[in-house]
């Protein structure tokens, strides 16, 4: 039995849904996995676990969750001071269990930080132990949502190996749509396991070009395609440094991903 902050006594069984969330840096990918979470945890999908598996770590801020500590700084501390690890553990059996003991708790979810490792070779076995760590506590929650790491490095990494739904982020630039195509190739050529794929080009106008960008996706096997709109109370809150919670419940942003979600829920 997983020793959990939540308690081993408590062997909650839930058949977790996974939604991983990817994009090129820039293009509100980390918003997107806040506002998902914000949708889950007001409609009562709990509990929740957010996976903040990019090492610049925002999601917390997004999330108004500041956690204590984060897989990269746990596995740079034991790495520099093996001779306190306890009598009759192993190096990786502690670490799991620092990184079981790091995870946030709140009242409607949990949080769990990758970070920033510093040694050589730290961001493979830093992937290798959130793999694992979610794998082993991932029944414990309704849902689990995963803020890659911008770009496509941490695909070549595997850090998400499977996903019940993919949201790949793009913005409606023609750099973003070609970043997110690429995305949607290198998971088929990786062959990872994902049920649902789906495309949000986030922070579009009325202005834009809807139906262009629709013929540019339509060149790969998506399953939806989704326009979220441009919301300047979201570019408000993060200038004042406030989390996306305090959202107003009218925001145009809000709104979409609601209606998103409501369908990848149903």
């Amino acid at each position: 039995m997983v020793t959990h902050p939540r308690g081993v006594e408590t062997v909650k069984g839930y058949m977790s849904y996974t939604i991983a969330v990817a994009g090129k840096g820039g293009t509100g990918k980390t918003t997107i996995a806040g506002l998902v979470i914000r949708y889950l945890a007001e409609n009562k999908k709990t509990p929740i676990l957010a996976i903040d598996a990019d090492p610049n770590s925002n999601l917390g801020d997004v999330l108004g969750i500041t956690p204590k500590e984060n897989i990269g700084a746990i596995i740079d501390e034991i790495s520099k001071n093996i001779d306190k690890i306890p009598a009759g553990m192993t190096k990786d059996r502690y670490i799991e269990y620092r990184v079981q003991s790091a995870i946030e708790e709140s009242s409607s979810l949990d949080l769990l930080a990758m970070g920033r490792p510093e040694g050589p070779g730290c961001y493979c076995y830093a992937n290798n132990t959130l793999r694992n760590i979610n794998s082993k506590i991932a029944s414990d929650y309704k849902f689990v949502v995963i803020d890659n790491e911008a770009g496509l490095e941490h695909l070549s990494r595997r850090t998400t190996r499977k996903a019940d739904c993919l949201l790949i982020i793009s913005d409606p630039t023609p750099v973003g749509i070609k970043s997110a195509k690429r995305i949607y190739d290198l998971v088929k050529e990786l062959n990872i396991e994902i049920k649902k794929f789906i495309v949000l080009v986030n922070r579009t106008k009325d202005s834009q070009d809807k139906e262009g960008i629709k013929k540019e996706f339509s060149k790969i096997k998506i399953d939806d395609l989704k326009f979220v709109p441009n919301d300047e109370e979201v570019l408000k809150l993060s200038l004042e440094g406030k989390p996306l919670m305090e959202l107003e419940k009218g925001s145009v942003a809000l709104e979409a991903i609601t209606s998103i979600m409501e369908a990848v829920c149903r």
